[in-house]
């Protein structure tokens, strides 16, 4: 990106954090622990995760559908452990048993030989697991996007399980995916896995209620403290356009923030939620596309259809700096459409 245009982002994501007050961006895209919003469901989640963790009951799952908050609430479950216990995050699941086990020794900091084979990567994980234990530390690895392992890896963690003393696990294991993972893990080959799992956890989308409390939860650590933001009309739209899916409703409450921005709104109405939903119908663009190739549009994608696709974590609608950019020219189509003088 050429320096100058990244220059012109950030002052128009400073530009948008002084026109609300607030002192980050409360609807990123990434990761944070700060940010996670514990509905019923997530707290219910994390305790029982903790739990299992603290009992070493060796294997546990958390099932969850796109953009529910999963990553971020991992996060928040081995923060609790980073003083007691070795951790390793493993995302990389679209790979053979030898370049998973080779993936989770690097994140553990353990080099091994490009050339090793499967057999010594496992004696050299067994030697980081004995020396853990005998310093009193517990060991926890999880797999996220598990959903994404080939049968073959799943058998490959499976038997990570195998090392322990006669008197406890030396290893906690979370698997985390979507639900296909569960699909995956209801197959008879995979039987031995299946029953090796003592906690299995679900994170279900938002009520109306929990998306208004979401909103402000994220505001709030944002630094936002001046008055009601969204209309209760508006919380309602987005409930509806998100599905209750914590990832929609962040980019909802992004691009109607940056709208509002342009038109020197402080408070979101429905009607610029409406503009964020029309937005995001990609039936325009299709029928844009088809016309200049002579074909008639089949079909419509709604908002709502839109933006509850199932995506992983790292296929977020838009992200900040491709946002601004967007946002720029839905701003020059509001103005003209308001009457408004850019």
């Amino acid at each position: 990106m050429p320096v100058e245009s990244w220059k012109t982002q950030q002052g128009d994501a400073a530009m948008f954090l002084e026109f609300y007050g607030f002192r980050e961006q409360p609807f990123g895209v990434t990761p944070d622990p700060r940010f996670l919003y514990l509905s019923p469901a997530h707290r219910e989640a994390l305790a029982s995760l903790y739990y299992g963790i603290e009992s070493g009951r060796g294997f546990m799952a958390l099932i969850a559908k796109p953009g529910m908050g999963k990553t971020t609430l991992l996060f928040q479950l081995l923060q609790r452990f980073q003083s007691s216990a070795r951790t390793a995050f493993v995302f990389q699941t679209q790979c053979t048993s030898r370049e998973f086990m080779r993936f989770l020794l690097a994140e553990i900091g353990c080099e091994i030989s490009p050339d090793a084979d499967l057999v010594s990567i496992h004696k050299e994980f067994n030697q980081c697991l004995l020396q853990e234990a005998q310093a009193g530390r517990r060991f926890i690895v999880v797999v996220d996007e598990a959903q994404n392992c080939d049968p073959s890896v799943l058998e490959t963690i499976r038997l990570l399980s195998d090392f322990e003393t006669p008197r406890a696990k030396l290893l906690q294991i979370v698997l985390a995916g979507q639900p296909e993972l569960a699909d995956k893990l209801a197959k008879p080959s995979l039987g031995q896995l299946r029953q090796r799992i003592s906690v299995l956890s679900r994170l279900e989308p938002l009520p109306l209620a929990e998306v208004d409390q979401f909103i402000a939860y994220r505001l709030r650590i944002a630094g936002y403290s001046t008055g009601t933001l969204f209309t209760p009309g508006a919380r309602k739209l987005i409930t509806d356009l998100s599905s209750g899916i914590p990832r929609n409703i962040n980019n909802i409450c992004f691009n109607a923030l940056s709208i509002g921005c342009a038109l020197r709104q402080k408070t979101i109405d429905v009607d610029v939620v409406r503009e964020v939903a029309t937005d995001f119908d990609l039936s325009r663009l299709v029928a844009d596309h088809s016309q200049s190739h002579a074909q008639p549009m089949v079909g419509k994608t709604t908002p709502a259809a839109f933006m509850s696709k199932d995506m992983s974590k790292d296929e977020a609608l838009l992200s900040p700096s491709d946002a601004v950019a967007y946002m720029k020219e839905i701003i020059d189509v509001l103005n003209k459409r308001k009457g408004l003088d850019n």
